[in-house]
């Protein structure tokens, strides 16, 4: 699909996208007090604990090790949040394209820029952080805009993957939780990857979310900007995920109204 043709349907279907976006924001914080406050609280509480817990452990040969924790926190939070929503994109929203005949990865886009808004949020967050642990700010920090989309990228095509999957197969979210458990601790959220071999660092790299990860670090806490090989991993992964995702739309287009 071209990227004149996403636009297009897009324009044509810009208020319902719209609404879809509105209704994703109040069902998220529906009968909450404190409601978008969440979006900040929730990385916030998540980073006292884990700084509790780990910063004993890992935080004598880690600099900046609440950002380090930070970094990690709200991009796997993001990660999560955005794919696991995006897993149920297609079944919470049978009753509307199965009587109406509109782009069905329009309610995917909608969970992802949902998500999105919230990452914001939580960027904010990370940057006041930033100020109190007295990191240097300078232009360098615009490139995070290049890890935000690539990582927004990956997660619609993962999202588009797994929401076909759950259509077909609703234990793809059990299995899923397993796997972002997994995801959480491969990731280096709170430990360095230095304390293991060579070998063993660049299989890291396998996993996206790591690399973005890991480039925010880079970014911020070690103020280099990462080499043009390294954003072309990150372009990798976001077009690699993006493609199959799509691919997989296209082929069971037309399947998904059989089984919803």
């Amino acid at each position: 699909m071209s990227l004149d043709k996403i636009s297009n349907t897009i324009q044509k279907y810009w208020f319902m996208f719209t609404e879809l976006v509105k209704r994703d924001f109040k069902q998220r914080y529906k009968r909450s007090i404190l409601g978008m406050a969440w979006s900040v609280l929730s990385p916030l509480l998540t980073l006292l604990v884990m700084k509790i817990i780990f910063s004993t452990f890992f935080s004598k040969n880690i600099p900046h090790y609440t950002i380090y924790l930070l970094s990690g926190n709200i991009i796997l939070s993001y990660y999560k949040e955005s794919t696991k929503n995006g897993m149920r994109s297609l079944t919470s929203n049978a009753k509307i394209f199965t009587k109406i005949n509109v782009p069905k990865w329009l309610f995917l886009l909608s969970k992802n820029v949902s998500a999105l808004v919230n990452f914001g949020l939580t960027l904010l967050v990370y940057f006041a952080f930033c100020i109190f642990d007295r990191i240097e700010f300078s232009p360098r920090m615009v490139i995070l805009i290049f890890p935000s989309l690539c990582l927004l990228i990956l997660n619609i095509g993962i999202g588009a993957i797994l929401s076909a999957m759950y259509v077909f197969f609703e234990d793809t979210s059990y299995l899923y939780d397993v796997v972002l458990t997994l995801l959480t601790y491969v990731s280096a959220i709170f430990y360095s990857v230095s304390m293991f071999t060579r070998d063993v660092q660049r299989l890291f790299l396998l996993n996206p979310v790591y690399v973005y990860i890991k480039y925010f670090r880079m970014v911020v806490i070690d103020g280099v900007v990462p080499s043009l090989s390294y954003h072309l991993l990150c372009v990798f992964y976001a077009v690699f995920y993006l493609s199959i995702g799509m691919t997989i739309y296209k082929k069971y287009n037309h399947k998904f109204l059989y089984y919803l």
